[in-house]
């Protein structure tokens, strides 16, 4: 997806040099420690992230009471699950989940910022926070879907969800065909970042 947008071609190296210039100065002025970032880091890799909203995901494929719980009343039915401390904090006190169907499309953007929830997604990649995205994603959200690679039938109503500090949106996406067979814990592998936000679809392996 990095080839959809127009950005200078070390902007990697570009960043994290800049991120270290950065913390060496907060370092330096006493406002953060040395551990500050690694604590964050920590965070993400093991308490906040995608691998929860996975979790999520296949319980809603295999029970469909969760499901209809989960898009009725979403940090209710979170807290019915054995995920890490701190799912309705930091970027998590609002979300609200949406469920694909063989009609419905649903699309998470965010017009005015980078609004994410943080516990079930992690923090938003680059191309999510992109103007143009975000602009192109509201106006024209089919034409964006189509250069992710999701081509959306036209009988399939879009519909776009648009992120805040008051709601953040995730998606349901529908259990792909052909994994009947699986269970709640191999369908967990299936489920992508990209799926959860509406830019792709769930595949089986």
């Amino acid at each position: 997806m990095a080839d959809q947008f127009d950005h200078r071609p070390d902007r990697e190296a570009y960043s994290a040099a800049r991120v270290r210039a950065l913390e060496a100065l907060l370092i330096k002025k006493g406002i953060i420690t040395d551990r500050t970032v690694d604590i964050v880091l920590d965070t993400f890799e093991t308490r906040m992230g995608p691998f929860n909203g996975a979790k999520i995901v296949a319980k809603a494929w295999v029970d469909a009471a969760f499901k209809e719980r989960l898009v009725r009343d979403t940090a209710g039915a979170i807290a019915e699950l054995s995920l890490p401390e701190g799912m309705t904090g930091a970027e998590g006190e609002h979300m609200r989940a949406v469920a694909n169907s063989p009609g419905v499309h649903n699309l998470v953007i965010c017009t005015l910022c980078s609004c994410f929830p943080w516990p079930v997604l992690g923090l938003p990649p680059y191309w999510y926070k992109d103007p143009t995205f975000r602009s192109r994603a509201a106006r024209e959200p089919r034409a964006v879907l189509r250069e992710f690679g999701l081509d959306i039938a036209e009988e399939t109503e879009v519909k776009v969800w648009d992120s805040s500090a008051q709601i953040r949106w995730f998606v349901v996406p529908e259990r792909p065909p052909g994994t009947e067979g699986l269970g709640e814990a191999e369908l967990v592998g299936l489920v992508t970042p990209e799926a959860m936000m509406g830019v792709a679809v769930a595949k089986a392996a």
